[in-house]
């Protein structure tokens, strides 16, 4: 028998042009894994009774219709029996579903034998005696491949094999499901618990041969390379020189060749530059391959359902963990010349800290992680990038206000002691509260000032246009990956039509796809309804929950006030600091962070509600779970997060009443009053504790904790030498990614970006935060997911997904937001107002202005329930925050006409601002395309050859076919095919 040799390859592809579009893995000039395994068939037929065998010489005496492929697993020790599979391949007119190759480790072994793993007849089984064990020492264990040095490993799964009650279903569910996947065209090698470290655990490793890659490539649409790419690079700009100090090298940014690409097709493989077969696919394709692949294969019937997929069988424990392998260690290069040693090389120039000042290396994150994890990095880093034009106007607005601190005539007025210590206040809580001076609150008022300036309106404004323009030059950003990474064509391949494994295994009716003409599960209607209320209804309960825990949290603030007045009047030790810790500010401060520990808690039980209430939906494909799963997450996490910001901004000091008729939660605590100097600093004081309190808390959780947990699980294993640490058994000891993993990263940004764009203007310094948050943050993700997490899936994405209409979402209800903060939370209008209308002074316009604001109440009308338990001074009067007509008047307590001015100038300022801000949003969307003139010119230049050269190979065919005397080839299909190139060229 003739061993099957590689068939031609193609050229090797040339060397990648400067600014060319799209990338695939570089050839290696690798010997071609058929060629290792025809060697060493040769050299077993040479020895009697060798490899060829009996069966081997029947082929060779005639036998055509099929022949036998024998795979030999080399091993250390020449008296060491291996178990070598055997499998009649079919003739060139069957179907086949792949190679069935396995060769299995057995040294010492419990893994079950032949017989009742099912093997067929035309399979022999060698056992190694018990008392042999194979060297461990005769292959680096960091090796990626199995153990011919050839073959890579796709895949790994490990299990522990417990004697519980369970322990024969489960041996039953993993015979099935492996044999199935060999069925599929795996190919799997067992290593037995007595190798692995701890002695307790078995790891299966997967193979994917050639054929297994090319039939799911063609099923998955892979695009791979046809021809160079030919479009010339960018012109370069002059002032890129500048950027010198924050580059990357050339073979870090771009670790591979470009060329235009199409759909694999098993029929036109001589189309597709193939150099070499073992490299044709990047791991992160492979282990794609191989994961749908898994999550689809069978396993067996329970309980009268078909039950199938991976991710079944680890939920009920048959297999402890699924990954593909990182391909080296993080912290030096692999001992293989085979390995990439990309890992490393993420580390290096990526994941450390030290680097947070270099670009991100995208198209190698792409590479090594797959396009879903590439897009985030990709989003994270320009979100950044435009923060820290929003970070230094935002300083430039702070330090406008810390230099104009001393002419602020509010605060001046408020800490005269001739003014502010003359002004008797009213008590701000019944029967407990005394009264006050004013001048008592004089730190506040100057520290109100940082923030409740001009510059908060122009940064209100600002902050409105720059989100537009982040959002928007996004959208080009992520067209130019979309083409870069060849993502164009992906939406409809890949998210709509591929079904989730869960909805296939729960939908037992089904029905005909209009789109594929083809019977799928779907549905019931009635079933989605009743499905739909549940999750409705559980959603709206945990909101309700939330606002209930902040009304809980508004009565803390309320109840506790008189106890902080009463003990910062009576400690002697508060004293040097009561000016500064006032009795408001101490209510809030304490509020603020009793409510940020009320949202962690809410946070993590509604996580697992909403992932409970989302399964049971069965959405139909993965993109629909994700979307469903977001928008529960992001409801109740904007309620959780914002409810507070809302309640301080909007509503604390709206609804308080006045002296004698004051308004009452539950009719029993009265209403919250504002700082004279207004409530923008409460606001401020909110915002900066939640928001520095959840990145804070959200670093712990990413860096600290896995690796914690990491190191816990290693001390062991760190005792060993490593050649006894194999490369599965590392990742194997690292945290799990997990499906959700992207999720959480997406939801964190977001709800800070809800920070900075929903209440930026109370301030001016969240974009700050944001950006130093930001920069750690892309180096902690890097850092995690390259040392800390197994190696996930990869996935395509060709978007952030729904997250960008939440994002357009939040930039426009900011722009609301921000205008009611500057009309009804700071005291920029009623400053306005006075300026123009009431000011009495013109060499000092503002003067006045804090005697103006306040009104007068007769202290004898005071009902028993307000009135204060004790009146020292037998003050007649006190004063407080409202424009009411004094006593003595005939309109007594009620709004002046000066009210209804500055509540119109408000709703008008609303108005304008609005308008402005919406008007030059959408000029500035219009303005900008969102896809770049070159990536479109580079798309159609794409598909232009890429149809070009698909036609012109097939008229090859036909011309070779009616060269071959095919009747079947027409001279009418070859001029079709002809006029088809024609008119592909006009068009």
């Amino acid at each position: 028998m003739e061993p099957r040799l590689p068939r031609a390859a193609a050229a090797p592809p040339p060397p990648r042009p400067a600014g060319s579009a799209h990338a695939w893995p570089p050839a290696r000039p690798l010997t071609h894994p058929v060629s290792h395994r025809t060697a060493a068939l040769r050299e077993a037929a040479k020895r009697p009774g060798g490899a060829w065998g009996r069966r081997g010489a029947m082929n060779r005496l005639g036998r055509k219709a099929s022949e036998t492929l024998i795979e030999m697993a080399p091993s250390a020790d020449d008296d060491i029996a291996v178990l070598t599979k055997f499998k009649l391949l079919q003739s060139e007119g069957e179907e086949s579903n792949g190679p069935l190759c396995e060769t299995l480790s057995t040294a010492g072994s419990e893994v079950p034998s032949s017989s009742e793993q099912g093997l067929s007849s035309t399979e022999t089984t060698l056992l190694i005696p018990d008392r042999q064990v194979i060297d461990k020492r005769h292959q680096s264990k960091d090796s990626i491949f199995f153990r011919d040095g050839v073959r890579r490993i796709d895949f790994v799964l490990s299990y522990v094999d417990d004697l519980n009650k369970e322990w024969e279903k489960k041996l039953e569910r993993r015979k099935e499901f492996e044999s199935n996947l060999q069925k599929a065209g795996l190919e799997l090698e067992t290593e037995d618990k007595k190798e692995s470290e701890d002695g307790k655990i078995y790891f299966v490793k997967i193979h994917a041969p050639w054929e297994v890659l090319i039939t799911y490539a063609e099923v998955l649409n892979i695009k791979v390379p046809i021809k160079e790419n030919d479009i010339p690079s960018m012109v370069e700009n002059p002032l890129d020189c500048m950027l010198t100090p924050f580059r990357l090298p050339e073979k870090v940014m771009h670790p591979e060749p470009d060329y235009f690409t199409a759909p694999f097709s098993k029929e036109k493989q001589e189309l597709y530059l193939i150099n070499d077969e073992s490299t044709f696919f990047s791991p992160s394709m492979r282990n794609r391959i191989v994961n749908y692949i898994l999550t689809r294969c069978p396993y067996g019937t329970e309980e009268g359902k078909k039950k199938f997929g991976i991710k079944r069988l680890l939920n009920n424990g048959t297999y402890s963990a699924a990954y593909p392998l990182h391909d080296c260690q993080y912290w030096k290069k692999a001992s293989d010349p085979n390995c990439d040693n990309e890992r490393y090389t993420l580390y290096m120039e990526w994941a450390r800290f030290l680097r947070f000042y270099k670009e991100q290396p995208l198209d190698l994150i792409r590479k090594y992680y797959g396009e879903k994890i590439g897009i985030y990095f990709a989003w994270l880093g320009f979100y950044t990038e435009m923060l820290f034009l929003a970070a230094v106007v935002g300083v430039i607005c702070f330090l406008y206000g810390l230099f104009t601190m001393d002419e602020n005539m509010s605060s001046k007025e408020i800490c005269d002691p001739a003014i502010g210590g003359e002004i008797i206040m009213c008590p701000l809580c019944d029967r407990e509260c005394e009264y006050w001076r004013l001048n008592t609150t004089c730190e506040s008022s100057e520290y109100s000032h940082l923030f409740d300036n001009v510059a908060t309106l122009f940064f209100a404004i600002f902050m409105g246009i720059w989100v537009t323009l982040f959002l928007e030059f996004w959208k080009r950003r992520q067209a130019r990956l979309k083409y870069e990474w060849d993502l164009v064509d992906f939406e409809e391949e890949q998210q709509q039509l591929q079904l989730r494994p869960e909805y296939e295994a729960k939908c037992t009716q089904k029905k005909k796809n209009p789109v594929t003409q083809e019977m799928e599960p779907y549905l019931p209607l009635t079933s989605q309804a009743v499905r739909f209320c549940i999750s409705g209804t559980t959603v709206l309960f945990w909101v309700s929950l939330i606002i209930a825990s902040m009304i809980a949290v508004i009565v803390y603030r309320l109840a506790v006030y008189a106890a902080f007045a009463s003990l910062m009047e009576n400690a002697q030790t508060l004293q040097p600091i009561s000016g500064l810790l006032t009795p408001q500010l101490a209510t809030s401060v304490t509020a603020s962070c009793l409510n940020f520990v009320i949202i962690m808690i809410l946070n993590f039980i509604y996580e697992r509600i909403a992932i409970w209430i989302t399964d049971m939906e069965i959405p139909r494909t993965h993109m629909e779970y994700e979307n469903r799963l977001t928008m529960k997450m992001f409801l109740f996490q904007f309620v959780n997060y914002y409810s507070s910001c809302f309640y301080v901004a909007f509503f604390k000091g709206k609804f308080v009443g006045y002296p004698g008729a004051y308004t009452y939660m539950f009719n029993r605590w009265r209403n919250e009053e504002c700082d004279p100097a207004g409530c923008l600093i409460e606001l401020t004081t909110q915002l900066t504790i939640v928001m520095a309190g959840k990145q804070i808390w959200g670093n712990i959780q990413e860096a600290i904790v896995p690796w914690i947990c990491n190191w816990w699980g290693r001390r062991k294993a760190r005792n060993n030498p490593e050649n006894l640490y194999s490369r599965w058994e590392q990742d194997h000891d690292l945290q799990t990614f997990g499906a959700l993993g992207l999720f959480y990263e997406y939801l964190e940004m977001v709800i800070q970006f809800g920070f900075i764009t929903l209440f930026v203007a109370s301030f001016p310094l969240a974009p700050l935060l944001a950006l130093m948050n930001n920069i750690l943050e892309i180096r902690v993700d890097s850092w995690k997911l390259t040392t800390q997490y197994r190696r996930p899936v990869a996935a395509k994405a060709h978007s952030i997904g729904v997250w960008q209409e939440i994002l357009n979402g939040m930039a426009i209800l900011s722009v609301v937001t921000n205008a009611f903060i500057v009309a009804f939370t700071s005291d920029m209008i009623p400053r306005l107002v006075y300026y123009y209308a009431y000011s009495e002074s013109d060499n000092s316009p503002m003067s006045g202005y804090i005697n103006n604001s306040l009104s007068v109440f007769l202290i004898s009308d005071f009902p028993e329930r307000n009135k204060p338990k004790t009146n020292t001074e037998n003050f007649v009067i006190c004063r407080y925050r409202d424009y009411r007509y004094p006593p003595d008047h005939e309109k007594k307590y009620l709004h002046t006409m000066q009210f209804w001015h500055i509540l119109a100038a408000k709703l008008a300022f609303i108005i304008i601002m609005e308008h402005v801000v919406f008007i030059v949003k959408f000029f500035v969307a219009w303005m900008i395309p969102d896809v770049p003139a070159d990536v479109k010119a580079k798309i159609k230049r794409e598909k232009y050859l890429t149809q070009k050269i698909l036609h012109e190979y097939e008229l090859e065919k036909l011309k070779e076919r009616l060269g071959q005397g095919d009747k079947r080839a027409t001279e009418k299909e070859f001029i079709a095919t002809e006029g088809r190139m024609e008119l592909s060229r006009a068009m």
